[in-house]
C-alpha cells in the first residue's frame, strides 16, 4: 500500500489547438496532505486537476492515484477514489432535484435505497442544506449550488478531494463555511486556486504553477513569505484576508 495519494511524473498535455498547458510536471502528494496549486491565469492549474481522474489524459508522462495508473481501464476505480468539485457547480448538477444530484453517485455504486438515503442525509447535513432535497438546484443561489456540488462528492466518500477554484464568486460566509469544511477533512485535499488567502487558510503546502511548470513548492508559510517572487508571477499576498479575518503576509 503506497503512502502517496498522487504520483505525477513528467506530465505533458497540449490542447487540440497546440497550446502547451503542462510542460513536464513532476508532483508527489502524500496521503492526508492538503495542497494548494496556485498560479496566474493560464498556468495549467485546472488542466492538472482534471488529470487526476481521467477527465483529461496525458500526451506523455504518468499519473497514479494511490498507486493505480490513471488509464481508461481504471477510470471507474479512480473516479470512486477522487472526488472533484468543479469551479462552476452548473457543470456538476444536472438532476431534477437536489436529492437526485446527491444520490447519483451512490446509486451508481449499487448501494441499497436505505444506504443511498443515509448518504444523502449525511452529505446535506454536512453542508447545512437539510430540507432542500426536493428543490431544484438550478433555482438556488450560486453559493447554495456550490454547497450541493460539494454534497455530491461527500456522498461518494472519496479518498482524495480535488477543488477547482473553491472560493470563486462566493460571499465571505460561504467561503468561511467551505474553509471550515476543508480544514475538517481527514483526507487528502488538493485545491486549485488563485486565491492565496483561501489557500493560506486551508493548505499546509503550496505548489506554484507557471506556464505549465512547477516554479515553487514548499510549506505554505514559506512560499507566502516570498512576496517579491510571488509578485513576479502576478500573485499577491499581504492584504486583508476576509477568511482569515486578519492581515497576512510580509
Amino acid at each position: 500500500m503506497t503512502d502517496l495519494a498522487v504520483d505525477i511524473r513528467g506530465l505533458r498535455y497540449s490542447y487540440p489547438d497546440g497550446t502547451l498547458a503542462l510542460a513536464g510536471v513532476d508532483l508527489l502528494i502524500d496521503a492526508g496532505e492538503k495542497v494548494g496549486i496556485v498560479g496566474p491565469n493560464g498556468a495549467g492549474k485546472s488542466t492538472l486537476l482534471l488529470q487526476l481522474n481521467g477527465i483529461l489524459t496525458p500526451e506523455s508522462g504518468e499519473v497514479r492515484i494511490l498507486g493505480t495508473p490513471v488509464v481508461k481501464a481504471n477510470f471507474k476505480e479512480i473516479r470512486r477514489r477522487v472526488g472533484v468539485v468543479f469551479q462552476n457547480p452548473d457543470d456538476q448538477l444536472f438532476s431534477p432535484t437536489v436529492f437526485d444530484d446527491v444520490a447519483f453517485g451512490p446509486r451508481n455504486m449499487g448501494l441499497s435505497d436505505s444506504e443511498v438515503q443515509g448518504r444523502v442525509d449525511e452529505a446535506l447535513a454536512a453542508v447545512n442544506l437539510q430540507g432542500f432535497e426536493e428543490r431544484s438546484a438550478h433555482h438556488l443561489s450560486f453559493g447554495q449550488k456550490k454547497r450541493v456540488a460539494t454534497a455530491t462528492v461527500i456522498s461518494m466518500r472519496p479518498e482524495i478531494w480535488a477543488f477547482d477554484e473553491p472560493s470563486a464568486n462566493l460571499d465571505s460566509g460561504t467561503q468561511r463555511m467551505l474553509a471550515d469544511f476543508i480544514n475538517a477533512l481527514d483526507r487528502t485535499a488538493i485545491l486549485v486556486t488563485q486565491d492565496l488567502y483561501f489557500a493560506a487558510e486551508t493548505c499546509d503546502r503550496l505548489v506554484v504553477l507557471v506556464e505549465g511548470r512547477v516554479e515553487m513548492d514548499g510549506p505554505a508559510d514559506e512560499i507566502l513569505s516570498q512576496a517579491d517572487r510571488l509578485a513576479d508571477f502576478n500573485l499577491e499576498f499581504g492584504h486583508y484576508c476576509k477568511i482569515c479575518e486578519k492581515y497576512r503576509g510580509h
